[in-house]
């Protein structure tokens, strides 16, 4: 294959390009001429003491690293492929403790326990109360005149709420969740002015609050899921601080990308209007799957290798990191037809926006997949006639495919 006509120092992970747009080309030329690329860093960019990472482009190649957990691990440098250049090795290696970082068997053990939360009967029991839930934030929402943000009056509200009621969080707490969670992930943002350090103690204090709320339910039980995952801990439950770092997966995972999600599906709609009036006329099924691929919320992951393979017909050594880019991989004409279409009827639709498959399969797919579909569907009985009043602004992220900022109107 002819080597890929990228410019030189081009980064996939670079927070100045991911800020303007997703490479969607650039993915593109690397499926076609080199999709398992070299990317070069200088040392410590993105907090690593290495020379850079394989950026991993096809769907076949993503699936592969995400199901083979033996071969490329998420527990030796974490999943986030890119931190502050600034972070010390002791914050990087603190963070194997949340579920996303961990490798089997200690993954396995403690998913067992956590997927107790997002059992199908669990979800059903959810739907009443959030398709009530997405029809008030909805209707709020339209008692605004003008203009208004589309992220913070409705977009974020649903799945702050469906976590809050999940795992028992009081309602009048989730500003707080929010904030906190916003303050994790957006440090490379100079518009919020966050530091590492502060997004660090953002952390902190949402483990700790997690965490009392663990040791109440040890003290006090109730019938709710606090009580389930923490009461007993001999008899394979969580401890208080696995249960601290669940919350705090649970505040990025469930929240920012169904969030992120709802926000870029809205923004489809509003740049496809035949789909927006094929979904108020049809209302199909199909429709949260094709928001996700459209929106794949998450950029990368990473894995790192655990010994000498070959992915892709590149020598892939052992210590390398290994960067899947789910966008490219949902966009990859050889599973997609037509694949550049935002086409809400799109069955089948194998894409990755939940993972490659394997043991970091998202968690909370059916959850999420229901608050996508509660919303648009309160949207559209409520506010169907709504219409762009500006244009998205995202996320300075190198791994959050984030809009900060989408504004609409009803006039």
């Amino acid at each position: 294959m002819p080597c890929p006509a990228l410019p030189d120092g081009f980064d996939f992970t670079d927070p100045d390009l991911l800020q303007h747009r997703v490479p969607l080309p650039e993915f593109a030329e690397l499926r076609r001429a080199e999709p398992v690329h070299w990317v070069p860093q200088t040392s410590n960019l993105a907090g690593f003491q290495d020379e850079g990472y394989w950026a991993v482009t096809r769907h076949a190649d993503v699936k592969y690293v995400s199901t083979h957990p033996e071969l490329f691990s998420s527990y030796l440098n974490t999943a986030i492929i890119r931190f502050n250049e600034h972070i010390e090795r002791d914050a990087i290696d603190a963070q194997r403790l949340i579920l996303l970082n961990m490798d089997p068997p200690e993954h396995t053990r403690v998913r067992q326990i956590v997927q107790r939360v997002f059992t199908p009967r669990a979800i059903r029991a959810l739907e009443d109360t959030l398709r009530a839930r997405a029809h008030a934030i909805v209707t709020e929402a339209r008692a605004r005149s003008g203009s208004f943000d589309f992220v913070t009056q409705v977009a974020c509200e649903l799945p702050l709420q469906a976590i809050a009621e999940l795992i028992g969080i009081p309602q009048d707490d989730r500003a707080k969740i929010f904030d906190w969670s916003n303050k994790m992930i957006s440090y490379d943002d100079p518009e919020y002015a966050i530091t590492e350090e502060v997004g660090q103690e953002s952390a902190i204090e949402l483990i700790a609050y997690a965490m009392n709320m663990a040791a109440d339910r040890k003290q006090c039980p109730a019938k709710d899921i606090v009580t389930t995952l923490v009461s007993a801990e001999d008899e394979g439950n969580l401890n208080s601080d696995e249960f601290g770092f669940f919350v705090l997966m649970l505040a990025v995972a469930g929240n920012e990308t169904t969030r992120n999600a709802i926000t870029h599906g809205m923004h489809a709609f509003l740049t496809h209007p035949d789909q927006w009036e094929r979904y108020k006329a049809e209302r199909p099924a199909t429709a949260a799957e094709e928001i996700v691929r459209w929106a794949t919320p998450v950029n990368s992951f990473q894995r790192t290798a655990t010994q000498d393979t070959e992915l892709g017909g590149k020598q892939i050594r052992k210590g390398d990191r290994v960067g899947l880019f789910y966008a490219a991989a949902n966009h990859d004409p050889e599973v997609f037809e037509n694949p550049d279409a935002f086409d809400i009827t799109r069955d089948p639709n194998p894409h990755l926006g939940f993972g490659g498959g394997g043991p970091h399969y998202c968690l909370g797919k059916s959850l999420a997949v229901l608050e996508i579909d509660l919303i648009f569907n309160a949207i559209a009985d409520a506010m169907p006639e709504l219409r762009p009043a500006g244009d998205p602004r995202r996320l300075r992220s190198a791994w959050i495919n984030g809009v900060k900022e989408l504004r609409v109107s009803l006039a």
